[in-house]
């Protein structure tokens, strides 16, 4: 990969913490890029990854926003524009918040993630949004994230005070050829509540190897929603760690996979803390030759008592050549728990088709109103600005997509 390091490391040498981004880009080098004899890449195309197709430059001056990103920008009380990873605009204001952007101090955290290291040596900036004690947020912020160069190593931190409350969706696209490795932390204060969604809507050439980690205080609250359309190979690792009780935890993530894409989801749940509750729902769907694969774990500490934790995993085969994994994982230190884990992997059901068709409903057209029913369930809990323009979205990509089935 000697052009990908000549241009990283000419890209780190320009930054005044290049010390710090230097230590960063050494540790990435001594672990080397994940095989899949690790098991936590057993499924991924890395054989297909040359970060010789990429290269690290100056982020790219902000395009003009597609039609998508702005109906959202619309509907936000605050719009961040991220591109290539870095601050480039932030519209309107909101009482409160504020956005921040200073050098990330985030490698010691990630010293066995190789990708997280990567963007910490190569991001432009740490972009944080605080929300202030107290500060109950009604509009939504929307970041808009576009990736226009080679590689893209965006890193976010959204922190809540005390009692905060604010919602925010975070739009992903661009990415044409592109290497893009976002890496976000929510740091969540006692009684506050976060509702965070993303939209990840890159090119199809894309490689995307994102990783979010939530910090959840006593009876605070964060429902997460992952959706992933795009992107040639799309990995999302979401993790949780829940720091004191009461803490709750509500994460969906959602695919629609064609032609010959990836999708690879992680999960990890961490109940450090007794007295806390965590609900899991992943739910996506694979057609063409596309993949899917789903592994989560719940993990209770000793002394979490009381705790609450269950993740569910549905899959939807649209080709016969479509393929679906799903491995969920327990790993429970306490006796005093409710833990819960259950997977399908199928085709869609004859007898409702039979029932649709029945009615005078064509065989396509009740195909895909059984395909929107299954991710319906998703959608309805998406915050309002969102779910509209999403749906919409989603069933213009299903018009395209061929399902074949028995």
């Amino acid at each position: 990969m000697k052009n990908f390091t000549q241009s990283a490391l000419a890209y780190i040498a320009d930054h005044e913490d290049s010390p710090t981004r230097l230590e960063a880009w050494n540790t990435f080098s001594a672990l080397g890029l994940p095989s899949t004899v690790d098991e936590v890449w057993r499924y991924a195309p890395l054989g297909d990854l040359d970060l010789d197709c990429f290269t690290v430059g100056a982020p790219s001056e902000a395009p003009a926003l597609s039609a998508f990103a702005h109906e959202l920008g619309e509907r936000a009380g605050l719009v961040i524009r991220v591109v290539d990873g870095d601050l480039v605009d932030v519209a309107g204001s909101l009482e409160g918040v504020s956005v921040e952007r200073s050098e990330s101090t985030w490698s010691p955290k990630y010293a066995s993630d190789a990708f997280a290291q990567l963007n910490c040596a190569l991001s432009p900036a740490t972009i944080t949004v605080r929300v202030a004690d107290a500060t109950h947020v009604d509009q939504p912020i929307v970041i808009l994230n576009t990736t226009r160069g080679d590689s893209s190593f965006p890193q976010m931190l959204i922190t809540l005070g005390r009692s905060a409350q604010v919602s925010v969706v975070e739009y992903l696209d661009g990415g044409v050829d592109s290497l893009v490795v976002p890496l976000t932390e929510y740091d969540l204060a006692d009684n506050s509540s976060l509702q965070v969604s993303t939209y990840q809507r890159l090119d199809a050439t894309a490689w995307h190897v994102a990783r979010s980690t939530g910090h959840l205080g006593r009876d605070a609250r964060l429902r997460q929603a992952v959706i992933s359309i795009g992107a040639h190979y799309n990995r999302s690792r979401n993790d949780v760690e829940f720091l004191a009780a009461g803490a709750e935890n509500e994460l969906r993530t959602t695919f629609l996979g064609s032609g010959h894409q990836v999708h690879d989801f992680r999960t990890h749940q961490f109940h450090r803390a007794g007295r806390t509750h965590s609900t899991l729902l992943s739910k996506g769907a694979v057609a063409d030759e596309s993949r899917s694969v789903y592994t989560g774990l719940i993990e209770i500490e000793k002394g979490a008592k009381r705790t609450d934790a269950r993740q569910t995993n549905h899959n939807l085969l649209l080709s016969p050549h479509a393929h679906a994994d799903s491995v969920p994982n327990l790993d429970i230190r306490e006796n005093d728990v409710m833990c819960a884990h259950a997977s399908s992997v199928g085709p869609l059901d004859e007898l409702q088709r039979w029932y649709l068709e029945s009615r005078g409903v064509t065989r396509r057209d009740a195909e895909r109103l059984m395909i929107q029913g299954f991710f319906y369930e998703m959608l309805a809990t998406l915050p309002p600005q969102l779910a509209e323009v999403v749906e919409r979205d989603l069933g213009e990509t299903l018009g395209h997509v061929e399902i074949v089935t028995p």
